[in-house]
């Protein structure tokens, strides 16, 4: 028995001329000049079904509108449907609900005049119903096996909700917590970035992008978006090519080597020129040394910004962009409106559209659309596969593995007995607990600290809560930050009044637990904050609750890393608990608690203070380096400040104490493909099991280019009983050792990837302060 949507889709199926047209054997280049290509499995129906298409109709194949005027049980007179009918529209993004997805789909394939399917995006950030700890909490799990499920319970529940495609990951490289996206991020570093971004890709697209429980992924920002100017969103970007390819450019190289199946072009400039129009990036670098074969979308209204940018008006940007590699324009209709035009004019010609246009129909097919373009309006899917008790207690564990137990005085995991005060503007706040980018989540299914606290203590436990202070003293810049449904529930009582009344809840308790630090949108876009310490209001509460002799433990809540000097030296116990998802607060309680040791590791360096900022631990050395104690004159280091940092890269405690052994390697001299083991027995010196993450960095002592003083290169995560020893081995290679450097033998400034004989420091230790040291040499 056939329904009567699925007779109408047969119906098209069968009558829609392009259907007819894949009988067809029409073989055309539609390669751009200067660009590699590539073959694919779809290349005979692509350029079939791309000869029976008019100009307007491959330009709306560019063309990626937003769908904020789409409702369920949408008319003929929507904003957006008569576009569709007319093949004027290639995708559509933010639009969920497999009903209002069905039914615009339907208007494609079966109102068009060729039936080409739609494809239909989202924000699927950290999570969809369910949400996960931010990214940048999420990469501090160190859990590559643990990412990769959130990533592919993410696409499970977005397919479930006609979800096809995705704007994740971000794998943005950023060294300034100034800039408020540093919290869509994976840190500051390359390997770990690039071997996140990988995991994310698997766990989005997993094995088949044909089965209707996979979503194409989407890397972005391409390129170096983190690096804006001043931690200010959107700023200018300016660096020397060889910091790209070393630093900046791995976790994207990373997305493309695991098959992802489409780039976002980033907002910022690259050498002068937008991203969005810069062809060096986009097709040299991209498709000809990287053979990335899918399709560029520029970022929202990014083709119309490159008009502030400089470079021309919406005519002239979009000809720049489609030039460049950009095949998808998203939002701006800068495509759809002005390229026409350009190709009349002679600036653009007709080979570009067709390529373009071709991978935007190739991931089309990739995703099975053609075939089943309903394939992701399953209704049973959508109520049975969503926000689901399973996917709820992996977000659990995930975000618990997230927490990074900066300090810790004896003072946690605390007893289920007693009393507690519980102290703090985000204490009871259970939107703010997913953090930003969490779209599709309904904030009020969250669970909040204290609903958390509560359900994991028991009734050993009596309760009292005060508030405290307001996230921010300032009204008008709280109000900025209490947006896109999450509330900060402003407190107009004067400030001395909440702290009185805090302060008289702790002299009560035998331990205070302070909800402290940033709401969810003081961090990512356009959030970025010139001022990286805890709020004035916030820390004149903490003064007052510290004077009442009891003991305190402050969970802090964060988007970014925070300038914390003070804290760190006179609170007794801090755990930097990110925005934990949907189901924070129980998990924040499962580490309080000592149900879950706390395991995760910073992934970003935390400084003193702004002024250290931009901070990493993989910097360059200087030909005065600071040798020895602070302060040395005529050496590079402050007048007021020594160089490190507060919280190095890879700093994390647990409840566990791990003993690090004698270091071991293979050999001290090497040569060619010969490799090399490196190893260390830890032990766990406690009577608590825990996890802890073995971390192998190398420093090059001698390079035909300056080297960094130390480089992440592998790591593990291993869990150990109380007075177990583990031996963990590393293997090394001169894999390992590469780098990409200038090729002497060209006597300019080409670039070339590989490693250099000579002297290496390799290291091994907890975080990359605290290391043991081995000097190789290593010939060719």
């Amino acid at each position: 028995m056939i329904n009567k949507t699925q007779k109408n889709q047969s119906n098209s199926m069968k009558y829609n001329p392009f259907f007819l047209a894949l009988f067809s054997l029409c073989v055309f280049s539609c390669s751009s000049p200067g660009e590699k290509e590539l073959v694919s499995p779809y290349d005979t129906k692509i350029d079939s079904l791309i000869n029976l298409m008019t100009l307007e109709e491959k330009l709306g194949q560019l063309n990626l509108p937003g769908a904020g005027d789409i409702n369920t049980g949408l008319t003929t007179n929507t904003g957006i449907v008569p576009k569709v009918k007319e093949g004027k529209v290639g995708g559509l993004f933010n639009i969920k609900g497999v009903d209002k997805i069905r039914q615009v789909q339907q208007v494609a394939v079966e109102e068009s005049r060729l039936g080409i399917p739609l494809l239909f995006g989202m924000d699927v950030i950290h999570g969809y119903k369910t949400v996960f700890p931010i990214p940048l909490g999420l990469s501090c799990t160190w859990d590559i096996e643990l990412i990769e499920s959130s990533a592919r319970i993410a696409a499970q529940e977005a397919t479930a909700d006609g979800i096809a495609w995705t704007f994740s990951p971000m794998v943005d490289i950023s060294r300034d917590p100034r800039w408020g996206r540093i919290a869509e991020g994976v840190g500051e570093d390359p390997y770990l970035g690039a071997e996140i971004a990988k995991a994310m890709v698997r766990g989005y697209q997993g094995e088949d992008l044909s089965q209707n429980n996979t979503m194409m992924s989407c890397v972005k920002h391409f390129a170096l978006y983190g690096a804006s100017e001043a931690g200010r969103d959107y700023n200018t970007t300016d660096m020397s090519r060889l910091r790209m390819y070393n630093d900046y450019f791995p976790p994207y190289k990373g997305a493309v080597d695991a098959g992802v199946g489409s780039v976002m072009a980033a907002f910022n400039e690259v050498d002068g020129i937008p991203a969005t129009g810069n062809r060096w990036l986009m097709t040299e670098v991209l498709r000809n040394q990287w053979d990335f074969g899918g399709f560029v979308v520029s970022d929202y209204t990014g083709i119309n910004e490159m008009t502030a940018h400089g470079m021309g008006d919406l005519t002239a940007s979009s000809a720049l962009a489609l030039d460049a590699g950009i095949d998808m324009d998203m939002v701006g209709e800068g495509f759809i409106t002005t390229l026409k035009q350009s190709l009349e004019e002679g600036n653009i010609m007709e080979a570009q559209v067709d390529a373009a246009c071709r991978r935007i129909l190739e991931a089309k097919y990739k995703l099975d659309l053609f075939d089943d373009p309903y394939k992701y309006c399953n209704k049973t899917r959508s109520e049975t596969e969503i926000f689901t008790q399973e996917n709820r207690q992996v977000a659990r564990q995930v975000a618990a593995e997230s927490f990074v137990l900066l300090k810790n005085e004896n003072i946690l995991p605390l007893k289920k007995e007693g009393t507690i005060a519980l102290v703090g503007p985000l204490a009871d706040n259970k939107e703010n607990m997913a953090g930003t980018w969490s779209v599709a989540a309904d904030y009020s299914k969250s669970v909040s600290l204290m609903a958390g606290m509560k359900e994991v203590a028991g009734p050993g436990v009596t309760w009292i809560s005060a508030r405290g202070a307001n996230v921010v003293d300032d009204p008008q810049l709280e109000a900025r930050v209490s947006v896109f449904g999450k509330p900060t529930y402003r407190d107009d009582r004067p400030e001395k009044d909440m702290i009185r009344e805090a302060v008289a809840a702790a002299k009560k308790t035998d331990v205070v637990v302070a909800a402290l630090g940033e709401a969810a949108e003081m961090s990512g876009e356009s959030a970025s904050r010139s001022n990286i310490d805890l709020p004035a209001n916030q820390r004149r509460l903490l003064e007052a609750l510290l004077a009442t002799g009891k003991p305190v433990v402050l969970v802090l809540f964060t988007g970014r890393p925070l300038a914390l000097k003070w804290e760190t030296e006179n609170v007794p116990a801090i755990l930097n608990v990110w925005f934990g998802g949907s189901e924070a607060g129980a998990a924040i309680a499962d580490v309080l608690f000592g149900d879950v040791n706390p395991s995760g590791k910073l992934t970003m360096t935390f400084p003193q203070n702004l002024g250290q900022v931009p901070i990493f631990y993989n910097h360059k050395n200087t030909g005065r380096p600071l040798e020895g104690e602070w302060f040395q004159k005529f050496r590079s280091n402050y007048l007021d400040v020594p160089n490190e940092p507060l919280f190095p890269f890879g700093y994390g405690l647990s409840y566990s104490s791990f003993t690090y052994g004698k270091m071991e390697v293979s050999s001290t001299g090497l040569q060619g493909d010969e490799q090399l083991e490196v190893s260390v027995p830890v032990t766990n010196s406690s009577e608590v099991k825990g996890k802890e993450i073995v971390q192998l960095y190398i420093r090059d002592l001698v390079g035909s280019t300056t080297r960094p003083v130390k480089e992440l290169k592998n790591f593990q995560k291993i869990e150990l009983e109380a007075g177990e020893t583990k031996t963990v081995t590393f293997d090394v290679t001169t894999d390992d050792l590469a780098f990409y450097t200038y090729d002497p033998a060209t006597g300019d400034q080409t670039i070339r990837y590989d490693w250099e004989p000579g002297e290496f420091h390799v290291m091994v230790g907890s975080n990359a302060r605290d290391l043991q040291k081995e000097t190789v040499r290593w010939s060719r």
